[in-house]
């Protein structure tokens, strides 16, 4: 195979990565606009309940995809990466199928905790380009690939809102399971993976994994550090709605406001992730993550003293930018330290931290928000990402790679 043949391939295989992370980014994001509806619709009725079972409902996917992530990511050390992007893609598109079939809060619980167990699409994906994309394109790379599932975040619930209006609640997870399907489909014929199958028996174990890497301590703190992005990202979603009406009194576009500056950090991100990225494929990774933590710091701090909303907005979009650069630099310093052998392992452990912010995030600000105010969210989140920052230069200052 000649060098040109594998510059081609990997790129071919992150345009379609890309396409499948998009595909299954906006299928996730398409039924939250009304999954506390959907609850109502299954017999939820009465306030208290219904925002019990909306936050349970939404959080049993993260918790049970942290569990299933390490099982996933071992099985594609050993049977290649491609096979658990297939696998995550079809059993996705069951289980959305089977959601729009449920007759009770139970079933559809069930299967929301199912999903999580079949998830996985986008770390696979990112393990599948990481190993295959050239070191010094790497930072590009992912911080490219991670915009898919941002794009398809953002534009999943205007697309599922729509829809749900005008054809009704339960269409739209026929609908999602149609584009997991596709996503399922184009994977299947478009990526290509040359892999090794690996034995059973030489399957390392976790232990065995920590002691290959060449810093295992630094990449224990790039897994704390995902957990600490994603607790800062959830630790305002309870409240920020909340905190808009504050800002804006009695306005009758509440709903627009609250959902323009919700989706404002995302579009940031999009626009500065590739770019960041490139940044620290030339003065390293390393220096984009510390920077834009510190400077996450200096933006969320200001938050707790806006006044208008807009105010806010321009404080969200700018947060945005740095966020773009945060993942795909731990992602890309995760790949320096560790061998393509375990690069499936170490990318789904990642996913777990990645998921328990995601679950611990929400119930911190939501606590936070209840007993001390909307506006002490934002210092108690630039708290946490402050000591993060100082705890992931310290790390990154013992480490040499």
């Amino acid at each position: 195979m000649t060098q040109e043949h594998i510059f081609i391939n990997w790129k071919r295989n992150l345009f379609v990565a890309w396409l499948g992370c998009f595909l299954t980014g906006t299928a996730f994001s398409l039924v939250m606009p009304f999954l506390p509806l959907y609850v109502e619709l299954l017999g939820v009725s009465s306030p208290e309940k219904l925002n019990l079972w909306s936050g349970t409902v939404f959080s049993i996917t993260f918790l049970f995809s942290a569990i299933a992530s390490p099982i996933w990511g071992g099985l594609a050390d050993r049977k290649g990466r491609k096979l658990m992007l297939l696998r995550s893609a079809l059993g996705m598109a069951i289980v959305m199928m089977l959601m729009g079939l449920v007759q009770n809060i139970w079933q559809f619980l069930a299967l929301r905790a199912l999903l999580g167990l079949f998830g996985g699409f986008v770390p696979n994906a990112n393990a599948l380009i990481a190993t295959q994309v050239p070191r010094n394109k790497s930072g590009w790379t992912l911080g490219t690939l991670s915009t898919g599932a941002v794009s398809g975040t953002l534009i999943g619930p205007l697309i599922g809102g729509l829809l749900a209006d005008f054809y009704g609640l339960r269409l739209v997870f026929f609908i999602t399971a149609l584009v997991l399907f596709i996503c399922f489909i184009t994977t299947m014929l478009f990526v290509h993976e040359r892999f090794l199958p690996v034995k059973k028996k030489d399957i390392l174990s976790s232990r065995q994994i920590l002691a290959s890497l060449k810093n295992p301590r630094l990449v224990l703190s790039l897994f704390v550090t995902t957990l600490i992005i994603q607790v800062a990202t959830g630790s305002v979603s309870p409240i920020l709605t909340l905190y808009v009406r504050e800002l804006a009194g009695n306005s009758q576009n509440l709903a627009f406001i609250s959902g323009m500056i919700a989706a404002v950090s995302g579009v940031a991100a999009l626009l500065s992730a590739p770019r960041l990225g490139k940044i620290g494929d030339r003065v390293g990774p390393e220096r984009v993550l510390i920077s834009m933590m510190a400077l996450s710091v200096l933006l969320l701090i200001p938050m707790s003293f806006v006044q208008a909303p807009w105010q806010l907005g321009v404080l969200r979009f700018l947060l945005g930018v740095t966020d773009g650069a945060l993942l795909p630099a731990v992602q890309t310093l995760l790949i320096y330290n560790s061998s393509n052998q375990v690069a499936g392992r170490i990318f789904s452990y990642n996913q777990s931290f990645r998921d328990m912010g995601n679950v611990s995030g929400p119930l911190i600000g939501a606590f936070v928000s209840a007993s001390y105010g909307f506006r002490a969210v934002f210092f108690v989140t630039a708290l946490v990402v402050m000591v993060n920052v100082i705890y992931s230069w310290w790390s990154l200052q013992r480490s040499t790679y």
